[in-house]
């Protein structure tokens, strides 16, 4: 009798722990979000796939040939190498600034934050009316402040429709790169600072020797996302001037939607269109590799 008590009591307690795990319903949550993510970067990357190798290799070789493909990237180049620094040292330095407890820190850190969270084709839009000649407050600041009528055509002019879109793409990502700045701040040791105080040493030489290397992992990160975004701008250049006026805003994202979107389809543009994104997947994939090791790094 015993062993059947014993029994009925271990299939009971295998009975209970049936009922006490509910299958595991995770994978079957995470099908919408896997189904997104094979619409908006898996399907595109194939069919850039299939394009490029339907004409390859005249793809490449058209390119090559193509003086446009070669003046939007330098275009490209001279874009990301221009904003990225200055993103980077507004964002730092801001970051510094309120850094260090003052009356009203937390409203000053929202209101920065605002441009960040704002779209891009929205931001295009807004600066597209700041510009305007007629209505748009710049030129009417710029009159006031130099005491003579400014009737600049920011979008129209090829002098300065570059300008425009470097303005527009200063504002709205500066705050992103203080956001980050400001993160990896305020976990920086106080205790070195106060130490490299103690030391007479300088605030200079306290930011190069002690904060900037603190900072350098999120420099890093930071780079790298905002590299990659100006690589594939494309939302407030459209959006202000449509690469033009005489291309002179057209940067390789620019190139290639009119190339496969209002061009038909050109192989040139099919090519660049599958390296772009094959480049710009395989350098979030390091990026991911390389925030996943330094994590690591620190926890051990």
């Amino acid at each position: 009798m015993n062993i059947a008590v014993a029994d009925a009591g271990k299939a009971s307690s295998t009975a209970a722990k049936t009922i006490a795990r509910p299958r595991d319903l995770r994978p079957w949550l995470l099908l919408p979000a896997v189904a997104a993510v094979l619409a908006i970067s898996i399907v595109p990357l194939l069919y850039a796939l299939l394009l490029s190798l339907e004409a390859a290799p005249n793809g490449f070789e058209d390119l090559r040939a193509d003086p446009s493909f070669w003046e939007a990237a330098r275009r490209t180049l001279l874009l990301a190498s221009i904003a990225l620094p200055i993103e980077l040292v507004l964002g730092l330095a801001l970051a510094g600034l309120l850094a260090k407890p003052m009356p009203g820190r937390r409203l000053f850190v929202v209101l920065l934050a605002l441009p960040a969270l704002v779209a891009p084709a929205v931001s295009g839009v807004t600066w597209r009316l700041l510009f305007d000649n007629d209505y748009g407050p710049v030129n009417h600041i710029l009159s006031a402040i130099s005491g003579s009528a400014v009737m600049t055509l920011w979008t129209q002019d090829p002098s300065f429709a570059f300008r425009a879109v470097l303005i527009a793409d200063i504002w709205q990502w500066t705050p992103f790169m203080f956001l980050l700045m400001f993160a990896a701040l305020t976990n920086v040791s106080r205790g070195q600072r106060e130490a490299a105080a103690i030391n007479d040493a300088g605030p200079w030489r306290t930011f190069f020797r002690v904060v900037l290397p603190a900072l350098l992992p999120a420099i890093v990160v930071a780079v790298l996302i905002r590299g990659l975004d100006l690589l594939r701008l494309f939302d407030v250049v459209w959006v202000l001037t449509r690469g033009g006026p005489e291309a002179t805003t057209e940067t390789l994202s620019v190139f290639v939607y009119l190339g496969l979107i209002e061009g038909g389809g050109t192989a040139g543009s099919a090519a660049l269109a599958f390296t772009t994104l094959l480049s710009v997947t395989l350098l979030t994939a390091l990026l991911v590799v390389y925030l996943g090791r330094n994590r690591q790094g620190e926890a051990t």
